[in-house]
């Protein structure tokens, strides 16, 4: 293994914002969610990316690597979401073992009615705290991060 790499004092620093920010944003954004609409964030970004793609409907597997989430946690919150009759599961027809999720319309008027309030939600946490060159510098490390940790 080796010696172990520290962090620097600055290093240390940002690392405790980036856990500080990602608590609060993700409290403030599912409060939001809830109270406007009764959904949860992860339910939320089922329906965006669903709402995203030709019919609406894409497979599970596909939609689990999207939204960042384990297969069966994602079989849980589409459950809960197909009770409410925002999605439904149906058999693919192209491989007997796949399975679709499909945006229902009564989930897509629910993101529609959703999504205002949510995007302002974000603005007002985010992107109005920062100037321009922050954003720009944000967007390029969220961009290397992304990467560096889906190659590994």
């Amino acid at each position: 293994m080796g010696e172990t790499r520290w962090l620097t004092d600055d290093e240390q620093t940002i690392w405790r914002s980036y856990l500080d920010v990602i608590r609060l944003v993700t409290e403030r954004l599912q409060r939001q969610l809830l109270e406007d609409s009764g959904l949860s964030l992860p339910e939320y970004d089922v329906l965006v990316h669903l709402s995203e793609v030709g019919g609406r409907c894409m497979r599970m597997s596909e939609l689990a690597d999207l939204v960042v989430n384990s297969r069966s946690r994602l079989t849980h919150t589409i459950a809960r979401m197909e009770r409410r009759g925002l999605v439904r599961r149906e058999p693919c027809p192209e491989d007997g073992r796949g399975v679709l999720c499909r945006l229902t319309e009564e989930g897509y008027a629910v993101l529609e009615k959703a999504a205002p309030g949510h995007v302002e939600e974000v603005r007002t946490t985010i992107f109005d705290a920062i100037d321009e060159s922050d954003i720009a510098a944000l967007g390029l490390a969220m961009d290397k991060l992304r990467v560096h940790l889906r190659e590994s």
